[in-house]
């Protein structure tokens, strides 16, 4: 397993990212400010991009796994690597997801604690309703992890 940084060229991966977040618009806005990281077993199967936010505050903005690659602990690697990555220069890492119990699951598992939420979040900034596990998305809900 390898997990690369990805300095150019981010779009390559946009199939990628699009599963995570389904608007390519709203994927423009921190592609290219974020640092991208790539995961690769024998071929690719993971990435994610991280931004700052500010000071030693980060956000993950996109993880993504395909999905043919899903539940085999990919997307956990990935995460634990990024702890690992911005250990030092990072104060609190937060994540913002949709409010379903898989992903609030998923992060929990992976150390975060549900921080705040941001209400109709889904429905102000995407342009038509977007679906997780059946059922529509309104609030982003942001969990954080905070390094010592």
């Amino acid at each position: 397993m390898d997990i690369k940084l990805i300095t150019s060229n981010k779009k390559q991966f946009l199939d990628l990212l699009l599963l995570a977040d389904e608007q390519e618009s709203m994927i423009d806005k921190y592609l290219e400010r974020g640092e991208m990281f790539a995961l690769y077993d024998n071929d690719l199967k993971a990435v994610s991009v991280v931004t700052c936010e500010g000071g030693s505050i980060y956000e993950i903005k996109n993880i993504a796994v395909y999905p043919s690659s899903q539940r085999k602990g990919y997307g956990k690697r990935l995460i634990d690597y990024l702890f690992e990555y911005y250990q030092g220069k990072c104060s609190v890492m937060y994540v913002g997801t949709g409010d379903t119990p898989s992903a609030l699951s998923f992060y929990e598992h992976c150390g975060f604690r549900i921080s705040h939420r941001l209400k109709n979040f889904f429905l102000d900034n995407y342009d038509k309703p977007i679906y997780e596990d059946g059922k529509q998305l309104t609030d982003m809900v942001y969990l954080r992890k905070d390094f010592s």
